[in-house]
């Protein structure tokens, strides 16, 4: 991972460092910087009166400029003053994994930017969305706590087997539409996927809600008068199209509550209404009523079942403490749970940390054990103490007979008790049999090995991932490098190369002869054109050559003419370049 000094990085898990990629920032083309350039050139337009928070300020703060795409390291030098940091990963990562990052306040940004076609808007992650739509906003505390709290809160949410196939159908088809290659046959058919799954997803998971509620907030939230409400969703405040449609009085503005659960989105289309908090403060109080539902505060038989409908590495919680992670599975057919069972790698850990010896090569196999009280004991046996132990004969090197009032019976010889603090956490069995007393389940033979019980009388959480990530996950080491090259391998190479005279026209001085060279060159046969004349013109306005502007404006008009597509995109350009030269010459 590269290094940014920046302390709020070095302190990233190993486990999520594996998704950084480097930024490769001479990757980026001039037409890049010049799409980056068009963009926040626009937003400050419009968003310095819709906006929340003082854009300019805002991107400062960031580390941000409207002038050029932002460098991790001065996002970071300047991200780290107010305790956070920022990274580059390839494109789309794991749900829980992009809700650790924030966890640990952690902007997670994608190294690529939008091709010219998505000006506007594009559903695939990219570097104008992370930074310019998540990073200015950072500034503001309240906003920048609820951020930090909703990606604790998501690590531990429970997905299910359905989310999977959804974020992968998501995913290929953002990519697609990315890609200039992409044939009409491809697209249509990755579409038709996507909506066959999402037809068909049935009760949405803890993930699946949360995941609406994020939505509705981080990306696409209105804050202020219901009436009147300003923009802090980093969705809206990175698209130059969403951003001002949005305010337009025929997309509903919804009072946000707890009810915006109800309300799925489409990451691929403009939002069919909108929520809007009095404040940021209200957005913690929903997401906590939110959070009271979930598995690992409610605990019990149901947040197993959620866990075994995962169908991914989840994490148990014992009343004593100790936390089972691994892939659950069915493991009693009654009404309760008197018993837990993994298949696959499992790992034992107690307050986050790996207990010794207990790790996924160790239990390879699964890992399954009883819940609840003994048979008669007024005392749970996680809190027995010595004395205890030896009236119910639970005494290293004995053998002893232990029945559950689930009608479960472990019999077998004790080798080893395992305590954490003032709790009894994992007794140890030799020549042991685990079964229902009906004998209808018969849950572990003598010849199977040793015998790790955990003990706890119930499941008083469950969530999803590992308890120790660090241990449990392969942590092998990552390329280093986007998949996905920033520049398309059927990009034209000359339009770069007259974006990079543009830029060359810009940044050494005006210069009237390379102008019009520039501009012979920017004929109306390709659609692609229209930026670098509306470049031009903003060169050639600001310089006040008024017979260049002239030329360059007629031309764009009759792009409007070949192209009606490209009219808002036109329009709006000559109007930033007009309001700007003349705000400088007041």
């Amino acid at each position: 991972m590269e290094t940014y000094n920046n302390i709020v990085l070095e302190r990233l898990p190993r486990h999520l460092k594996r998704y950084v990629v480097a930024q490769g920032y001479e990757r980026y083309t001039a037409l890049d910087q010049a799409l980056w350039r068009y963009v926040m050139r626009q937003n400050y337009s419009f968003l310095k009166d819709v906006a929340y928070y003082p854009y300019i300020p805002g991107l400062k703060k960031a580390g941000l400029s409207i002038a050029t795409i932002p460098n991790l390291q001065d996002m970071n030098d300047s991200l780290k003053l107010i305790g956070w940091g920022a990274v580059t990963v390839d494109g789309f990562i794991p749900p829980a994994a992009f809700m650790e990052f924030q966890a640990h306040r952690v902007l997670v940004i994608a190294a690529d930017i939008r091709q010219l076609e998505h000006i506007e808007y594009t559903p695939a992650p990219d570097i104008i969305h992370e930074s310019s739509g998540h990073a200015p906003i950072i500034g503001e505390p309240d906003y920048a706590a609820y951020l930090q709290y909703f990606g604790e809160v998501g690590t531990k949410a429970l997905s299910s087997g359905k989310d999977f196939e959804l974020y992968e159908a998501i995913r290929y088809l953002s990519i697609l539409k990315e890609h200039a290659t992409t044939t009409e046959v491809e697209l249509e058919e990755a579409e038709k996927n996507l909506q066959i799954i999402q037809d068909n997803m049935g009760e949405p998971s803890e993930m699946a809600l949360l995941s609406r509620l994020h939505w509705w907030t981080v990306e696409y939230g209105l804050i202020g008068d219901l009436h009147n409400p300003k923009i802090y969703g980093a969705g809206l405040l990175s698209s130059i199209g969403e951003s001002a449609s949005c305010m337009q009085e025929d997309v509903p503005k919804l009072p946000y509550s707890l009810n915006a659960i109800e309300y799925a989105y489409d990451i691929t289309k403009p939002q069919p209404q909108l929520f809007v908090t009095p404040d940021f403060e209200h957005l913690k109080i929903v997401l906590d009523k939110f959070v009271d539902t979930m598995a690992f505060r409610v605990g019990g038989k149901l947040s197993v079942d959620k866990a075994i409908d995962c169908r991914a590495v989840c994490t148990v919680q014992y009343s004593s403490g100790l936390q089972v992670s691994g892939v659950f599975k069915l493991a009693n057919t009654d009404q309760n749970l008197s018993y837990i069972q993994t298949q696959g790698p499992t790992a034992l850990a107690f307050a986050g940390k790996q207990l010794e010896g207990h790790g996924k090569d160790y239990h390879s196999e699964g890992f399954g054990s009883p819940v609840g009280n003994l048979r008669g004991a007024d005392q749970d046996l996680e809190d027995f103490d010595a004395v205890t132990l030896i009236q119910y004969g639970i005494v290293e090197g004995q053998q002893c007979v232990l029945n559950f009032a689930s009608g479960i019976t472990v019999v077998g010889t004790v080798q080893r008790i395992v305590r954490q603090f003032d709790k009894i956490v994992l007794i140890s069995f030799t020549a042991c049999e685990v079964y229902r007393n009906d004998g209808k389940e018969v849950y572990f033979r003598p010849e199977w090995g040793i015998y790790d019980m955990a003990v706890g009388t119930e499941i008083i959480s469950v969530f999803a991932g590992a308890a120790d990530k660090d241990a449990y996950e392969t942590l092998e080491e990552h390329p280093g490098q986007a998949s996905f090259s920033m520049t398309n391998e059927t990009e034209d190479v000359k339009l770069v190369n007259l974006h990079a005279a543009i830029r060359n026209l810009r940044d050494k001085g005006f210069d009237q002869e390379a102008w019009l060279y520039i501009f012979n060159l920017l004929g109306t046969e390709n659609a692609d054109h229209w930026l670098g004349l509306v470049e031009l013109f903003e060169i050639a306005w600001a310089n006040n050559a008024e017979e260049l502007a002239h030329l360059a404006e007629v031309r764009l008009l009759k792009f409007v003419t070949l192209y009606p597509h490209l009219k808002k995109l036109i329009d709006d350009g000559l109007r930033v370049a007009k309001e700007e030269a003349l705000l400088n010459n007041q």
